[in-house]
């Protein structure tokens, strides 16, 4: 049955996008580039990840002061796909470069630079991205497709992992005999493949998917005007508006927090569980699997349901998980039983594994779902304003996770204190939840 508004090759297109994206984020962001930069290009690893910690708190800084302008710039101009198009071709550029970073303290600070600019511009594409959202689908379906795009993401990052790891990290010869193994090239041969995976499946999002109807007569600086002073006003209207501002606050709380874990997870395992390269690829296999997974099975309850029983539900369950990872391995968990999977893991890394598999399936629920709840509650036609503000409040609290992982480490001496400071964000980010309303 044909449903009133609803375009499924936009949809398609659209989902795809966050295929592509994804990749960015699993394979430079958490599970390789990043390893690769603390334990082989850093002086040692806890300063590379000190050091990396402190980039993406620039980045999420410099994503808060651009993000809410940009969006009200994009509403007053009405097209969207230009501005997510010039994100997305310096994001691909930015990650294409990294192949030039070598396993020497003498690239370290160009790294820190590329990853810093290619991550600011995939963050500020999705201000634009989630503002295509009720362009494509009526607002009784806002779940679904969101659920539906974050499942297929996590999807798209195993696939483009798997890739990693087959034509490159366990390839011999990599590449077929391409590239060579001195200077870390199969690794740092990742973030091309990153770049041309990210470059072909966006494609299908800008030739399938509408964009807004574009007002006769709006020049750039007449949208420039009028949409820095559409952002004050709306800014300064925002305390009227305390309901969405307890959940703008508290999305950014438990999004930081999700962030900095998919930040620092691959590090954390490395450093703290010794995982090395292929272990790391079939952790991060196991948790985009059961992310996907989580994202699309709770879909539903958004649309039938609610957004906010659906991330009750995912916050509690990633409190309980993310607890349980920071105390594997030490005397707290002497009472779990030493498990012996038919894995090349030690039992420490098997509940690590277990427990990320946890962790991912309360993941995509928790952002597909906030997502869908911040379309709904936002006025029509300032869809990327208001996600502007989203990615504002998020990036202005964002800068939090970052840096207080980094300080924990650094005033503890111990990876665990970085990650215990991510419960602490589900925790505030749960409890100024349970007082906003959802209107439906």
């Amino acid at each position: 049955m044909a449903v009133p508004g609803l375009k499924p090759p936009a949809v398609a297109g659209w989902c795809l996008y966050d295929w592509a994206m994804s990749a960015f984020n699993t394979v430079i962001g958490t599970f390789v580039f990043s390893v690769y930069f603390t334990k082989g290009v850093a002086e040692n690893p806890d300063q590379g990840s000190a050091d990396w910690a402190f980039m993406l708190g620039l980045s999420g800084l410099a994503i808060a002061l651009l993000s809410p302008v940009l969006g009200a710039i994009a509403d007053r101009g009405g097209r969207i796909k230009p501005w997510l198009a010039t994100c997305t071709v310096i994001a691909v550029a930015g990650s294409a470069l990294l192949w030039l970073v070598k396993p020497d303290p003498a690239y370290a600070l160009p790294a820190l630079l590329l990853v810093g600019i290619a991550s600011t511009a995939f963050e500020l594409s999705n201000v634009f991205y989630n503002a295509l959202l009720p362009v494509i689908t009526p607002r009784s379906h806002l779940g679904r497709v969101s659920g539906w795009g974050w499942g297929v993401g996590y999807l798209g990052g195993l696939v483009c992992l798997v890739l990693c790891l087959v034509l490159l990290l366990q390839a011999d010869p990599p590449l077929f005999g391409l590239i060579g193994k001195e200077e870390a090239q199969p690794v740092r041969a990742t973030s091309v493949l990153v770049a041309i995976w990210y470059a072909i499946f966006a494609l299908p999002l800008f030739l399938l998917v509408p964009d807004r109807t574009h007002e006769a007569g709006v020049t750039a600086a007449r949208a420039v005007r009028e949409g820095l002073a559409g952002l004050g006003a709306t800014l300064k209207a925002m305390p009227k508006h305390a309901n969405t501002l307890r959940f703008l606050i508290a999305s950014a709380l438990w999004r930081d927090g999700i962030n900095t874990i998919t930040a620092f997870g691959g590090i954390y395992a490395g450093i703290v569980f010794g995982m090395v390269e292929a272990q790391l690829i079939l952790f991060a296999i196991a948790l985009n699997v059961a992310a996907g997974l989580g994202a699309i099975g709770f879909a539903w309850a958004d649309d039938k349901l609610g957004a906010k029983p659906t991330l009750l539900v995912s916050l509690v369950g990633l409190i309980i998980t993310g607890t349980c990872m920071v105390l594997v391995g030490t005397s707290w968990w002497g009472w779990a039983p030493v498990l012996s999977l038919p894995l090349d893991f030690t039992p420490d890394q098997q509940w690590l594994l277990l427990l990320g598999m946890g962790l991912g399936l309360f993941f995509g629920p928790a952002q597909a779902a906030a997502r869908s709840m911040m379309a709904r509650i936002s006025p029509p036609g300032l869809e990327t304003e208001f996600f502007g503000i989203y990615a504002l409040t998020g990036r202005a609290v964002g800068v939090i996770g970052p840096l207080a992982y980094g300080a924990a480490v650094t005033g503890l001496g111990t990876q665990r204190a970085g990650m215990a400071t991510v419960i602490v964000l589900f925790l505030l980010g749960i409890a100024l939840l349970s007082t906003v309303t959802e209107r439906r």
